[in-house]
């Protein structure tokens, strides 16, 4: 007998009511039908459930630093403000643990700390993906309280788990020949050791750089400002600059990140 020939009943073939053939033809038919789109019992069709959208994670540049009367904490709000400004990083704001005993900052008449802002642990600086480090002048050196910190982070160093990141320095000193420029560059051999890739603004701030009509802190290895006796307040120019480097931070973090 030739092929199609009639010993195979087709399956286009009309049957009676319950007939092995429709069962077949059912099955066959529903079998395109993704599981959740069949209700049982009606023909009703459900639209399938649509996925959630990934949420981008955001760039996070740590913002860690001391501050006894407030001069470096102001410049690292300012900092903020301008990583907070660039689409797709968020500045974090961190403190390093105080060394001295409350009874001599009274004496110092150091101000409170701001408590909405955490100390931090020195193994959490391998989260970030950039970060700030801000301190004020000991002699034209990072103070005490922040080379302690530096001190802390033995196994960070020993697993290198910094090495690679971005990172810059802000700085505030009492007097113009106070070490604006040495508190930065004598701090550079801490982030050398880690291996982590250290960011200056330079010249690009632009003319307020080349400023010489007002006293003005900061210098091409990042934002300052001067404390003075502790009384004085930082000028808009040194808080413009400051704003400016969480910027600059950011768009170097974006940029070495490819987003």
């Amino acid at each position: 007998m030739g092929k199609g020939g009639g010993c195979f009943q087709s399956k286009r073939r009309q049957r009676g009511p319950g007939s092995a053939s429709d069962k077949a033809t059912t099955v066959e038919s529903d079998a395109h039908v993704p599981a959740q789109e069949k209700t049982e019992g009606s023909a009703e069709i459900v639209e399938p459930a649509v996925p959630p959208l990934a949420v981008e994670r955001k760039l996070k540049i740590f913002i860690v630093f001391y501050s006894m009367y407030g001069h470096v904490e102001a410049l690292a709000k300012q900092i903020k403000k301008g990583v907070d400004g660039t689409e797709g990083v968020e500045g974090v704001l961190y403190r390093v643990a105080e060394t001295l005993p409350s009874d001599v900052l009274e004496k110092m008449l150091a101000p409170p700390k701001d408590p909405a802002i955490p100390v931090i642990a020195a193994s959490e600086l391998a989260d970030a993906d950039g970060i700030l480090f801000g301190f004020p002048t000991r002699y034209g050196c990072m103070a005490a309280q922040i080379k302690a910190f530096f001190d802390s982070t033995g196994q960070l160093w020993r697993e290198q788990k910094l090495a690679g990141k971005p990172a810059g320095l802000f700085v505030s000193t009492g007097t113009q020949g106070g070490g604006q420029e040495t508190t930065a560059w004598t701090a550079i051999t801490q982030l050398t050791h880690h291996g982590m890739l250290f960011v200056p603004i330079g010249y690009t701030f632009g003319a307020d750089m080349f400023e010489m009509d007002e006293l003005r802190g900061g210098s091409p290895y990042g934002a300052g400002t001067f404390a003075g006796d502790g009384t004085r307040q930082s000028t808009e120019v040194e808080l413009a600059l400051a704003e400016y480097q969480g910027k600059y931070m950011a768009s170097i973090v974006k940029r070495l990140n490819h987003t």
